[in-house]
């Protein structure tokens, strides 16, 4: 019997693999080239702002979608079996150069520092890691990423969870999703300021401008300053997190919600069962791969935590700090490099587990 003409391709020789490594890795780098440099003719021009904005937009992204179209048209004038081998590589390769350019080369070269002292000029081992390890500081900030970590994606899950399985069943599903979902659209710093506010404290007698504490001395009570009260400060901007990560905890529950089996929820409740037994023995088992998926891309959100604590504790003060903010302060605030590299090491080092864990779900395709 002839050979179909769809037939997988044969395998590629190691010459085939060298060529198509070179061809995927040619293209992207001509576009890193080409757009660096129009970024630097742009940085150096005397034309009026607005000019060099929309030349910077139209380039960025006109220029690279000719490169793409050009480079799309030369691998479609190579034979069959090349083609289908190469073109993948086309669209993937200037991806894999920016991962490596701004993932990878600088994870190598903060974990190489990371064994030098604060000005990167002498080697010290391990010295930078005995500090994280070690220091009151850190040990403070480990322990509030503790609390981060449980209370912050705990509260985060379970809040997303109630509210997606209490919305599917009410007839303004849609009013309420968007409502909750909406915090979403709020950078971390955004949220930060807002909050900042609701929990702003001015002295007894002066005019309260927090909501929070408007509302205590309406009823007679004295003002708190809420981002001193240590440890419950951090509870407080924990609320925070909460707040912005609900929502997504609730769309992607919610989607697994609707792909629940009905027939199986009526048989279960013809056979006598009531809502909290069909809740926690039948619910919660079929869509336990989208918690997992959603816990651990919230867990990853908490232990990188920054934005809240820098912009509402002031930098991490009154026992509020947090590792990444620790790490911002040593590399960036103290010029303390070795350190500030070794606590960002240790940070990547606790998030990778997670990362693999939840990668794997998703190649798994238990996420819904």
């Amino acid at each position: 019997m002839a050979q179909s003409e769809t037939a997988a391709p044969a395998p590629l020789k190691p010459l085939a693999w060298v060529v198509r490594i070179l061809v995927s890795l040619v293209i992207p780098i001509i576009t890193f080239i080409v757009l660096w440099q129009v970024f630097l003719f742009l940085r150096d021009s005397n034309a009026p702002k607005l000019v060099i904005a929309i030349v910077a937009i139209l380039w960025g992204v006109g220029g690279v979608a000719v490169l793409f179209y050009l480079s799309n048209w030369i691998v479609e004038r190579l034979p069959a079996a090349w083609r289908t081998r190469i073109q993948p590589f086309i669209f993937v390769g200037p991806a894999l150069v920016m991962l490596t350019w701004f993932l990878a080369l600088p994870t190598l070269r903060t974990f190489y520092q990371s064994f030098f002292n604060a000005s990167a000029t002498q080697f010290v081992g391990l010295d930078n890691y005995q500090y994280a390890f070690t220091n009151p500081l850190m040990l403070e900030a480990f322990r509030n990423n503790l609390l981060w970590l449980v209370f912050g994606t705990g509260l985060s899950v379970v809040s997303g969870l109630l509210i997606a399985v209490l919305a599917d069943r009410s007839k303004f599903e849609r009013v309420a999703k968007s409502l909750i979902f909406l915090p979403m659209a709020i950078s971390f710093v955004g949220a930060g300021i807002i909050w900042k506010f609701i929990y702003a404290y001015q002295p007894q007698g002066r005019e309260q401008i927090g909501l929070l504490n408007a509302i205590v001395t309406g009823f007679g009570g004295d003002p708190v300053n809420w981002i001193t009260q240590q440890p419950w400060n951090t509870f407080f901007l924990i609320i925070v997190f909460v707040w912005l990560q609900t929502g997504f905890a609730m769309v992607l529950l919610s989607a697994a919600l609707k792909g629940v089996p009905g027939d199986l929820l009526e048989a279960a409740r013809i056979d006598g069962a009531n809502e909290f037994q069909i809740f926690f023995r039948i619910i919660i088992p079929t869509i336990t791969g989208t918690i997992v998926t959603v816990t651990t891309t919230v867990i990853i959100a908490t232990l990188k935590v920054f934005d809240i604590v820098y912009v509402m504790a002031s930098g991490g003060q009154y026992g509020t700090d947090v590792i990444a903010n620790e790490q911002y302060k040593q590399f960036f605030r103290f010029g303390n490099f070795g350190t500030g590299s070794a606590i960002a090491i240790v940070l990547l080092i606790v998030t990778i587990p997670v990362m693999i864990y939840n990668l794997r779900q998703f190649r798994e395709r238990k996420a819904f």
